[in-house]
């Protein structure tokens, strides 16, 4: 029988951290909190991706929705 587990971790410093520099810069660092909150494990990813590339918009909504995306799954037997 299989149990799946996923990559989703409780962060909750770097959520917290997350939500106030979004609400400091009045949304546009929102993929990171979000990211943070939801607890995904590639989290500085998006963050970095957000901070260097989200003022072109494109990157910005990247980065929204890879932290809107599930979660892997890690199979473990």
């Amino acid at each position: 029988m299989y149990s799946y587990l996923t990559d989703q971790r409780d962060r909750p410093v770097s959520a917290f951290v997350a939500v106030l520099v979004a609400l400091l810069t009045g949304g546009y660092m929102l993929p990171w909190a979000v990211a943070a909150l939801r607890g995904k494990s590639n989290h500085w990813t998006i963050f970095w991706i957000n901070l260097l590339g989200g003022w072109t918009l494109i990157l910005w909504v990247v980065a929204l929705v890879m932290a809107f995306g599930s979660h892997k799954a890690i199979s473990r037997y």
